[in-house]
């Protein structure tokens, strides 16, 4: 450890030469915007090294730390790439922000036409750069931050019809046609902390320690591994502090048999109806999670790109990061770019136990 440290710092800084920064004017390099800008002698003018403008020859161009230095040297901004302004990646994400405050703060809810005008774009290119930044459609945005003002009024609010229309709901019924959805049970339900809702779970022993398994009654929700029992339970009763939770009888237990034996030959698959519950983007996440076939990995990055989101990887990270179903939704076979093992909530030995597992398998098979 402590020789990888002294060797980082050891290591020069990026575009810290006048050769690299010619390199990363050449490639048009976009991570260099802001870090430093060039000026060209027979022009007068200095860009961005991202600039699209043509090639100038080395021997007339200059860099520059900062615009300030640029002008101070004699030269003007470039009104192609427009160096002295915000760049574009700044301009479509504020412009995205205030998107997203303007649909955070209508109660009635605002077409992409509106929104699309306030950000000063067409509505195709409006709506997609709102998804590449945010990973969701403006829509599903919308519906994103109603579900949280939902969830939050339910818990402040003195009837749940007032917790409604405080949320930005027209009527009860449009509310209840997706409350489904939106909270995973019945708003009353929700906003007792889960009551009257009938959890069954039991917990067993498998060869990555004690494992606990719940269910509703559309399906598994939740897969819990430990080094503790009792911490699985309390995990659960976290989740739902006031969901009647029983214990599961034999025909449960032969549910829990089957997914040990998915935790042992992950391989093998389990096909089980699951109640997943998560926001708009999770799902897809963890949608796009159950169609990487076992025995194979795939990074952050590709996931965000699947999902049509190749900007969000910090977002699917966090969507990984929520599965709180072990192994049916196999968030252990997402790993980084360079193929290493990031975090996983149970735990990295785990992950590459399962994943271990999943290639001798794959193995045998052929």
């Amino acid at each position: 450890m402590t020789f990888v440290s002294v060797r980082k710092k050891t290591e020069p800084a990026p575009f810290s030469s006048d050769d690299q920064r010619w390199d990363a004017v050449v490639r048009r390099d976009p991570s260099a915007d802001g870090v430093f800008y060039y000026s060209v002698r027979t022009t007068g003018v200095y860009c961005r090294p991202s600039c699209a403008a043509r090639l100038a020859r080395r021997e007339n161009v200059r860099f520059h730390s900062s615009c300030d230095d640029a002008e101070q040297a004699g030269f003007r901004p470039c009104k192609r790439c427009r160096p002295n302004a915000p760049a574009l990646a700044e301009q479509r994400a504020a412009a995205v922000a205030k998107a997203c405050r303007l649909i955070e703060a209508s109660d009635e809810g605002l077409d992409l036409g509106t929104l699309a005008d306030a950000a000063g774009m067409s509505r195709f290119h409006f709506h997609r750069v709102f998804k590449s930044i945010t990973g969701l459609t403006p829509k599903a945005y919308a519906a994103a931050h109603r579900a949280r003002r939902i969830r939050n009024a339910l818990t402040q609010r003195g009837s749940v019809t007032e917790a409604i229309y405080d949320a930005g709901f027209n009527s009860n019924g449009r509310f209840y046609a997706t409350s489904a959805q939106v909270l995973g049970m019945s708003p009353t339900s929700f906003r007792s902390g889960g009551e009257g809702e009938v959890i069954r779970f039991a917990v067993g022993e498998c060869s990555l320690g004690p494992i606990l398994v719940a269910a509703t009654e559309k399906g598994v929700c939740a897969i819990l591994l430990d080094d503790e029992p009792d911490a699985l339970v309390r995990d659960l009763q976290d989740r739902f502090p006031r969901a009647e939770l029983i214990g599961g009888d034999e025909q449960f237990e032969g549910l829990v048999a089957k997914v040990v034996g998915l935790v042992e030959a992950p391989a093998l698959g389990l096909d089980l109806p699951l109640d997943v519950r998560g926001t708009a983007f999770q799902q897809r996440v963890w949608q796009a999670l159950r169609e990487i076939p076992a025995g194979t990995t795939v990074s952050y990055a590709q996931i965000a790109a699947r999902i049509g989101s190749p900007k969000a990887v910090r977002a699917v990270a966090q969507a990984c990061a929520a599965n709180a179903i072990a192994v049916a939704i196999p968030c252990h076979r997402v790993v980084r770019n360079d193929g290493g093992l990031s975090g996983y909530r149970w735990g990295v030995e785990r992950k590459r136990a399962l994943l271990e597992r999943e290639v001798a398998g794959e193995r045998v098979e052929a």
